[in-house]
């Protein structure tokens, strides 16, 4: 039994390919079709289901999967082991992160981190909440960025800011007078919404108490753009929410519609994740440090701020 193979089972399990698996493992679906068939043999058991399409594993298989996923996360301790020694930021860092974030947090990051860090590779994918936790468990990621707290035992959680929503209106809204609103100002008034899927939606039907702020004079509108919402009131009126950090986008005339909650204002607390068997912990502290160093220090203390659940 080698790494290799207990590699090569883990990817036709994230991927239920053995097409997929040989892409991801950069080797010939051949190849690793053989050293899968070898494992299988040497073991005496089946550990894929081939009959299936998408590919699955047997009973068995799928405990011998997972104890191949802790088997490789362990060996990995050896390379973070010399990288802790030398003191070094280097290999690779998959991240996922939320779109409600990325546009408005990522720029800058990964700038500051691509000249900081030469020898680190970050690979980055924009994905929903839930992706981003299946993709942990899997494996296919090292961390995410998204919002939290997620209640999950096997996923740990490190708070980076606490981001205010802000309510964005038209001007021929009756709420655009107002300096300043109370969640429940916003009971008869349309709201535009992300789509399923997004956590931020479910925040703002949360802040909004109720799911009739779907729809909008009979129209469902489904998009997974902050900026879509924007263009929306700008151009269809109604009222949407939005994270503070994506007021630096905006116009100053687009800076006038948009008006604060009340004390204690609704804010989503944004968090650094990974799975409780994670690693790569001075790779993680680098991004950490970087995220910091661009947030207002407003936005790193949630006193007098209340947390909306997901």
């Amino acid at each position: 039994m080698t790494l290799v193979q207990l590699e090569y089972i883990v990817a036709v399990d994230t991927y239920r390919s053995f097409v997929g698996a040989a892409e991801k493992c950069f080797v010939t679906q051949p190849t690793l079709s053989m050293q899968v068939q070898k494992l299988e043999e040497m073991l005496n058991v089946k550990l894929f289901d081939r009959s299936k399409q998408p590919i699955v594993p047997t009973e068995i298989g799928a405990q011998i999967i997972q104890q191949a996923r802790l088997v490789l996360q362990e060996s990995q301790k050896i390379r973070e082991l010399i990288s802790n020694q030398q003191q070094d930021v280097t290999g690779e860092l998959r991240v996922g992160i939320i779109p409600t974030v990325a546009p408005y947090l990522l720029p800058r990051v990964i700038a500051a981190m691509m000249e900081k860090y030469p020898d680190l590779k970050l690979l980055i994918w924009e994905y929903t909440t839930e992706d981003i936790i299946h993709h942990l468990k899997t494996g296919v990621l090292d961390c995410g960025i998204l919002a939290t707290p997620l209640a999950d035992n096997a996923i740990e959680e490190l708070p980076l800011y606490y981001e205010n929503f802000v309510t964005y209106i038209s001007k021929n809204s009756k709420l655009y007078k107002k300096k300043a609103i109370d969640a429940e100002d916003l009971e008869d008034e349309n709201i535009w919404l992300l789509n399923e899927g997004h956590c931020m939606r479910s925040q703002v039907l949360n802040i909004c108490r109720s799911t009739k702020h779907s729809r909008l004079q009979g129209l469902t509108y489904n998009t997974g753009s902050v900026e879509t919402l924007i263009r929306m009131v700008d151009m269809n009126n109604g009222a949407t929410l939005l994270p503070e950090l994506a007021l630096e986008e905006l116009s100053h005339k687009q800076m006038s519609k948009v008006r604060y909650f009340k004390s204690p204002e609704p804010v989503r607390e944004i968090s650094l994740i990974t799975h409780k068997n994670f690693i790569k912990k001075r790779m993680l502290n680098a991004l950490k440090e970087e995220i910091l160093n661009i947030i207002p220090k407003s936005m790193k203390q949630k006193k007098k701020k209340d947390v909306v659940g997901l």
